[in-house]
């Protein structure tokens, strides 16, 4: 069965009307922003994934490019949190640049490095791509460091948060996190015809990480009205 483009449409689609919606509402514009740039990143993934699958004429450059777009994803994410973490911790900055340089680095390399995806196989949903060793190795250490960095950083502050509402604000990246990230680890693992195809598994499953971040911003604009009217 041939790849089918609908269901990267669809999820680009709704995440495109998610970070649209999230500009145009209100709410601390650097929540607002920052979400909408994730929203916008996963939307790009899926983009390029239809390029590469259904445009045979597509050479190896956008299955770089896919790379080079969800490296940006951990970052993101990680910022998100920071902005919503309850303590100012000098780590979790130190953590967050590091994270930041990393992608910088690696967004660099991918541009550079020609070999890094030497082929890329489309099948019914999702994309499998071929990388060399080590240098896909040394991709996956920066982007599972960056993963854990969420689930870490989201789940001490929901921990350590002590008011109500930026925990709950926590709590739907942490859900989010968890959503997206056990699900795809466990169908790399469990079914072998998808190794190899990790990046465009999570961000099939992402869905329910935008999904999540949709009700992050519902909740900031829905806290941020009644805090106005309070003080109105």
């Amino acid at each position: 069965m041939g790849y089918s483009p609908v269901l990267s449409i669809i999820t680009a689609l709704f995440e495109i009307i998610a970070a649209i919606w999230a500009l145009r509402g209100q709410g601390r514009k650097h929540i607002l922003y920052t979400s909408s740039v994730i929203l916008l990143l996963l939307a790009a993934y899926q983009i390029l994934e239809v390029v590469i699958c259904t445009a045979p004429q597509s050479n190896v450059l956008f299955s770089r490019l896919t790379f080079i777009v969800i490296a940006w994803l951990p970052p993101a994410g990680i910022l998100l949190i920071v902005l919503l973490f309850p303590t100012k911790k000098e780590a979790v900055y130190w953590f967050t640049g590091l994270v930041f340089t990393l992608a910088l680095l690696i967004s660099i390399w991918l541009l550079i490095d020609k070999s890094f995806v030497t082929k890329s196989v489309c099948t019914v949903i999702f994309a499998r791509y071929s990388n060399p060793m080590p240098q896909y190795i040394i991709y996956a250490g920066f982007y599972h460091l960056g993963m854990l960095g969420m689930l870490f950083l989201s789940a001490h502050g929901v921990i350590i948060c002590k008011d109500h509402k930026q925990r709950l604000l926590l709590g739907q990246m942490l859900m989010g996190s968890l959503a997206f990230i056990l699900p795809s680890l466990i169908t790399v693992i469990a079914v072998p015809y998808t190794r190899g195809a990790l990046p465009s598994i999570m961000c099939h499953y992402a869905l329910l990480l935008a999904i999540f971040i949709t009700r992050l911003l519902y909740l900031e604009r829905r806290l941020t009205g009644i805090y106005l009217d309070n003080k109105a």
